[in-house]
């Protein structure tokens, strides 16, 4: 087992016997991992002093903070350092009744969306199952508080790292105790992806990325949409609804003069009708690599009310973290080279 993180009770247990150590030490270390957040072996008090010292080098796979920057709201942007020197973001997001952690899947992304800032800087690579719980646990440490939701929208696309994904949400759900109804998982549509995401059953939210009312307007913002045209991705997702019993939510990214007129709410609110699904409509939050503006209120208060005068579920998404550069589309590894 390269990394105890990510592991279960049964994973960490037969682990310790190995280390010709009894099976109730697996029961100790899922305990000090999780609920105790350790960086080391070497801290756990419980475990004799000697084995303790053989196994102290034994890396349980934490990340270091390599940078970390305040919002003004309180939303915390982190830069992780990973075991091979790559950066990548995780987001903590404190509310009066949550602790929500935007989490990454990859490092970078390659999906290279028109309005993103983490699609602008190329990808690198998938992260493993440690790696992206780690981020959950840097978020309780640092916070002191506990995670009550985790979003799959960091750096990345889910659904191209999606064995390690699955494995993560397992962990976030039955090690660290998050409700797998509390997770959401969201993909800019990888062909047959969702239909084998709804196999698994996972009780989490699907939310997708559409940010266009037509093919033409999407395929401009989302190169990849080329070899997925919208018919087939709203197609897939309603077979998961079919599947899983579960609504979809759909996210819609705001861009003045491009996607937010009355005619394109009115073309989405087709789209969707008869659909169980919700509508989360997200103001563009500006990046310095694209030219894009953020509409106003008035535009976005229109979009809403075409989309509500058709019966079409929809909010929209509070900004948070702009100063940190930590909102919506906006990671990027501003301090990796420092």
């Amino acid at each position: 087992m390269k990394a105890l993180i990510g592991a279960s009770l049964p994973e960490l247990t037969e682990w310790v016997k190995t280390q010709e150590q009894p099976a109730y030490r697996g029961q100790q270390l899922h305990q000090w991992i999780y609920q105790r957040g350790i960086r080391s072996l070497a801290e756990i008090s419980v475990f004799p002093k000697q084995w303790r010292s053989q196994v102290a080098d034994w890396s349980i796979g934490r990340s270091e903070i390599h940078h970390q920057a305040t919002a003004l709201d309180g939303t915390v942007k982190f830069l992780l350092r990973l075991s091979d020197g790559q950066i990548v973001e995780t987001v903590g997001i404190p509310s009066e009744q949550r602790l929500t952690v935007c989490v990454s899947s990859q490092v970078g992304c390659p999906m290279a969306c028109d309005f993103c800032a983490t699609g602008k800087g190329g990808f690198k690579r998938n992260l493993e199952r440690h790696e992206i719980v780690d981020q959950v646990l840097t978020v309780q440490e640092v916070f002191q508080q506990r995670v009550s939701n985790i979003v799959f929208m960091g750096m990345g696309e889910p659904l191209l790292n999606a064995e390690n994904v699955l494995e993560a949400v397992r962990s976030i759900n039955e090690d660290i105790g998050i409700g797998r109804r509390y997770i959401t998982i969201s993909t800019v549509g990888i062909p047959g992806r969702i239909r084998k995401l709804a196999d698994h059953h996972l009780q989490a939210t699907l939310a997708v990325s559409l940010h266009a009312s037509n093919q033409q307007v999407r395929e401009r913002l989302i190169p990849s949409a080329r070899q997925y045209p919208l018919e087939a991705l709203l197609e897939e997702c309603r077979e998961y609804v079919r599947l899983t019993g579960r609504r979809v939510t759909f996210e819609y990214i705001l861009l003045a003069g491009v996607n937010d007129c009355a005619e394109h709410a009115i073309e989405l609110a087709e789209h969707l009708r008869g659909f169980q699904s919700h509508v989360n409509l997200i103001p563009y939050n500006p990046i310095s690599e694209a030219d894009y503006q953020r509409p106003d209120q008035r535009r976005i208060d229109g979009f809403v009310k075409a989309l509500k005068d058709r019966r079409i579920a929809v909010s929209v998404r509070r900004t948070r973290g702009l100063e940190a550069d930590a909102a919506c589309g906006q990671l990027r590894a501003s301090f990796a080279g420092s």
